[in-house]
């Protein structure tokens, strides 16, 4: 007769609806069809490092309504990792030390046979990183960016592509009430995933995002183009990451190193800003989303890929693909190496169907 297995599950890195649907189905393929435990580690793998542990057993009756709840039921963090475990020195000074090994040990120790990493680009970067020092660990994608290679989609972005789109449905009323330039400032970091659909869906007469750098002159002559036509509002999509022509992102503060240790916003405001110089008597005025597009009732096709996600992971550790990470291609639910997905950042390409239809239907997009 075979071990009764014991898995560990963690959600790592930015929050995002869909979490704790992966959780249920997790616990739910792997008790009710396997039979095995289930232990959640709150906070990633801080749950584990830290004395006393912080971690809970997953059963049955905890997942039970998480499905429609947003955030995540183990918490999460996006600083630090078993590898930069942040300290103080005897000097009192914050520090970053190497934790891996004491994580594995620790790990034994509690009778983990595998573990599922439920994260974006840097925490499938720290399962990898585990699964080359010897841990039997498994991904699953997430992030509202949609920016994590060998997956044509992640859980959470739709929801946030929902939200976004609402608040430009909003905009417009607004915008055409009072003949403003409404900029609405989105996030999705180096990619412009979410800035891009949500444009596109919300009817926006700009989308400036990060792949395409932008000129202010060439968004302002199309508004005025806009305006001798009788249109006397406008919508301005801005993605965080978007950067001029010539020029970089807008970062407003940074921690540690690295690209997840950037703070980006600003260009927002920015482009508020320097359009309402170039337009003269327009009014303009910024909204920033911010984290709104983190929160609230994930949409059905979230709950849906992060149940999938979920219940394939499990087989993954069932048939000991370790080192392998869950994808969505083609309507499928595929294993990809984690190595493969964490090679690049998956960004909007130029001749992207996004783009052409964006150009197709006479969106501005600043070049």
């Amino acid at each position: 007769m075979s071990k009764k297995k014991k898995i560990l599950v963690l959600t790592g890195g930015g929050d995002a609806p869909g979490l704790n649907a992966v959780i249920r189905a997790v616990v739910k393929h792997a008790i009710g069809t396997y039979g095995w435990e289930v232990i959640g580690s709150q906070v990633a793998f801080n749950g584990i490092l830290e004395d006393p542990m912080r971690i809970m057993p997953l059963d049955l009756k905890t997942v039970s309504g998480l499905l429609v709840r947003g955030g995540t039921i183990l918490g999460t963090i996006n600083q630090g990792g078993p590898f930069t475990f942040p300290v103080k020195n005897e000097k009192g000074v914050l520090v970053e030390i190497d934790r891996s090994d004491e994580l594995l040990a620790r790990l034994r120790r509690l009778g983990i046979d595998a573990v599922i990493n439920i994260g974006g680009d840097g925490s499938q970067r720290i399962s990898q990183k585990l699964f080359e020092k010897g841990l039997n660990i498994v991904g699953v994608p997430k992030t509202i960016d949609n920016d994590l290679d060998c997956t044509e989609m992640t859980f959470g972005f739709q929801t946030a592509v929902e939200t976004a789109t609402d608040a430009i449905d909003k905009l417009h009323a607004t915008a055409e009430s009072h003949d403003r330039v409404m900029v609405l400032e989105l996030m999705g970091r180096d990619a412009g995933w979410i800035a891009m659909a949500s444009g596109i869906a919300g009817g926006a007469d700009v989308v400036l995002i990060p792949e395409i750098p932008f000129d202010l002159d060439k968004v302002a002559d199309h508004i005025r183009a806009r305006d001798a036509r009788g249109h006397h509002f406008a919508i301005v999509v801005v993605a965080e990451g978007a950067k001029p022509k010539d020029g970089d992102a807008f970062v407003k503060e940074k921690a540690g190193v690295g690209r997840n240790n950037r703070v980006l916003g600003g260009v927002g405001d920015y482009v508020t800003r320097e359009l309402a110089k170039k337009l003269g008597g327009m009014e303009t005025r910024c909204t920033v989303l911010g984290h709104l597009q983190r929160g609230g009732v994930p949409a059905p096709m979230d709950r849906l890929l992060a149940t999938r996600f979920g219940a394939a992971a499990v087989d993954l550790v069932a048939q000991e693909k370790f080192g392998y990470m869950v994808a969505y291609q083609q309507d499928n639910i595929v294993p990809v190496k984690i190595a493969d997905a964490i090679q690049r950042y998956r960004t909007i390409a130029p001749d992207h169907n996004l783009v052409k239809t964006a150009r197709a239907l006479g969106i501005s997009l600043g070049d």
